[in-house]
């Protein structure tokens, strides 16, 4: 039973540490940096949010939101551009990478 528990950890953290690495290199891929920040601490402007440390059930469903369609407020339309190109599954691992930043 150890053993068992001892193995589901250790696959669970690397699975982590592999989403974090996914997430990272989506997030460079996908040119979030360009106005979000290179560390997602520091936006381009005043306009754009701090994404590190969000919520990532509340980022995931802005990003879907904004892919979508379905908010079209702030700086929404910025984003539309760039959304199409992101898979629902990219925005998951986005979202998870971003809420795990400190």
């Amino acid at each position: 039973m150890k053993t068992k528990l001892l193995l589901t950890s250790v696959v669970f953290s690397l699975s982590c540490g592999a989403a974090m690495a996914d997430g990272a290199a989506l997030y460079l891929e996908k040119t979030c940096i360009a106005c979000h920040g290179k560390d997602a601490k520091k936006p381009l402007t005043l306009a754009y949010p701090r994404l590190a440390g969000q919520n990532a059930a509340y980022a995931e469903a802005q990003m879907l939101d904004i892919k979508n369609g379905v908010r079209t407020n702030g700086s929404s339309a910025a984003m539309k551009g760039v959304m199409h190109l992101v898979s629902d599954e990219e925005i998951k691992e986005l979202a998870q990478y971003l809420s795990k930043i400190k």
